[in-house]
């Protein structure tokens, strides 16, 4: 019964809060009156007149692109800049020295990319000044990309006859300045009365009241940094442990909000697509798709982990669930969050492309971790990353048009555009390049000497954990399971590369996609015409979503979660 409230509870929070901010969201990207524009709207326009952008001025598909593109670059290299200079700069009281030049590499594109892989730890590794100038700007910026090129693609869809997308520069501005920033604001406030720490004090002595012996306390201007990476679906923790911290999530409330927070602008995206296609029924399609998957899957974690591991049994360990005993398998969960919050957690942190984390994932079961491993192998489309989940579910909902129109014999349509080989060209790269570097750089680190070096774990399981990294990689998703010595100039390097490919060899297809649907006419909707509101085309569309997931990465999954699972329950 407790599962179960939880799970309502959580799901019923985010579902209420969808439609307000959804709307809210919508008249931010159309440019209606918002009681924010007293006081952000002259600093908006500062922005423009001191970077000498005309908001009113509108750019070609291809335009969008190089914009995002050197953007994305220049913020790439200050990341590595100041990681590798953080020695000689001030906000630093540890004294602590620069990243090597593999792990800031990896770093900047993990950051840049908004996968927020870490293969370092925050507080032994980065100045108060590298985790606040660095990643938490990055953590804002990479995500108001992702928003923008959403909105690009959303401006494709509704458009005709032009060759107009709109401006990066003002749909990344606006996306930062009146929908992150107070977001995160709000939910920094909210975590320090959590005890989620905001400071920059140095690191703090404790004396243990049981051995007398000292203990340094790492601090630091966590809550900030814990604000956006949630809303921004980035997850790089400020502290190594991420937000099984407890000093970065310390209370059941801290643990809710940052669970809510790490979908709520995914899932409000879905109603503001709706309001702009003017079908909010559009949205609340996707939106069930999404959730519909997710849910699905976090039953398999959940009965997972509550069934326990049978090799405890044989060591004498009680997992029989009592009053004083939370029972299943407790192996990397904190004993306060529990394996229901802990496996939410996972399965919401990797539908998401967050990638934080309340629990080890690398200590979950096999099936139970098979289940955040997949969710990011479909794709970061089961809600997704902040802009990037809705744009990647829209590849998938463009196959699934193309497919049924070809079945019945019609030219494939979608909000009265049709379908064509060009979008379904572009739609095929966006869904097969993560698939590529997946597999790919899986078989490239199992092959080579350097990449088998640091796999600690022996037989299937040493095996899933290569895969999850360039699963997660691939997918810019950033969890791990962490049993993988992971922070080595091969995989540094190597991971860095994933990143790169999986964020923009999708993005400039989907911009793609967005300039050659706005150049098209809008076909009036006929008897003919399939409805992509209804339930049968969600079922279509999860059935298409998962034959895909099925086809591309079962025989990979055999190998490791599934194998590991028959080997331990056979």
């Amino acid at each position: 019964m407790n599962t179960w409230i939880q799970m309502i509870f959580y799901f019923g929070t985010l579902l209420i809060l969808t439609r307000p901010l959804g709307t809210y969201m919508a008249k931010v990207y159309q440019g209606e009156r918002l009681i924010l524009d007293l006081v952000l709207g002259p600093v908006e326009r500062f922005l423009y007149r001191l970077s000498g952008i005309d908001p009113r001025s509108e750019m070609t598909w291809k335009t969008y692109a190089v914009a995002m593109l050197l953007f994305n670059i220049i913020g790439l290299i200050a990341v590595y800049l100041l990681q590798r200079l953080q020695g000689f700069l001030p906000l630093n009281p540890q004294g602590l020295g620069a990243v090597s030049p593999d792990s800031a590499w990896n770093t900047a594109v993990s950051f840049a990319t908004n996968t927020n892989w870490q293969g370092y730890g925050g507080e032994m590794t980065m100045s108060y000044l590298t985790q606040m100038l660095g990643m938490t700007v990055q953590n804002f910026v990479s995500a108001a990309t992702g928003m923008a090129v959403m909105l690009a693609l959303i401006r494709g869809i509704t458009r005709h006859t032009t060759k107009k997308i709109g401006n990066f520069w003002v749909d990344m501005t606006r996306s930062v300045l009146y929908i992150l920033l107070p977001l995160s604001l709000v939910l920094a406030m909210a975590l320090v009365s959590q005890g989620v720490v905001q400071t920059f004090s140095e690191y703090q002595t404790a004396t243990s009241l049981q051995s007398g012996e000292t203990q340094l306390i790492a601090v630091g201007p966590a809550a900030s940094q814990v604000a956006i990476k949630q809303l921004g679906t980035n997850g790089g923790g400020f502290f190594n442990v991420n937000s099984s911290h407890p000093l970065e999530n310390p209370t059941p409330f801290s643990n809710f909000f940052q669970m809510l927070s790490i979908l709520l602008i995914p899932a409000a995206l879905c109603y503001t697509y709706g309001k702009m296609v003017g079908d909010t029924r559009q949205g609340w399609a996707l939106l069930a798709v999404m959730t519909i998957v997710l849910v699905a899957l976090l039953g398999v974690a959940i009965w997972s982990e509550q069934n326990g591991n049978p090799m405890f049994n044989e060591m004498g360990i009680d997992q029989v669930q009592s009053a004083t005993n939370p029972g299943g398998n407790m192996e990397g969960k904190e004993v306060r969050f529990g394996i229901v919050n802990s496996s939410l957690w996972a399965t919401v942190t990797t539908a998401a492309s967050n990638g934080s984390v309340n629990s080890m994932h690398d200590s979950f079961m096999p099936l139970g971790g098979l289940v955040p491993m997949w969710m990011i192998q479909l794709g970061e489309i089961i809600y997704g990353g902040v802009g990037s989940g809705l744009y990647g579910m829209l590849a998938f909902v463009i196959i699934a048009v193309f497919v049924s129109g070809l079945m019945v014999g019609r030219t494939p349509e979608y909000l009265g555009k049709k379908i064509e080989a060009y979008e379904m060209k572009m739609a095929s790269i966006i869904i097969l390049i993560p698939v590529m570097v997946v597999l790919i750089g899986t078989a490239v680190a199992l092959m080579s000497e350097a990449g088998r070096t640091t796999i600690f774990n022996p037989s299937a399981h040493g095996f899933s954990e290569v895969l999850y990294a360039f699963s997660s990689a691939g997918n810019n998703n950033g969890s791990a399971f962490a049993g993988l010595g992971a922070n080595t100039p091969f995989y540094n390097i190597a991971l860095g590369i994933a990143m790169l490919i999986a964020r923009y060899w999708l993005a400039i297809p989907v911009l793609a996609i967005a300039g050659s649907l706005a150049n098209k006419k809008k076909i009036p909707a006929s008897a003919g015409t399939l409805p992509t509101h209804t339930p049968l085309f969600i079922v279509w569309v999860i059935g298409v979503i998962i034959i895909v997931g099925a086809l591309s990465f079962l025989p990979a999954l055999a190998l490791g979660p599934i194998v590991e699972h028959l080997m331990i329950f056979g």
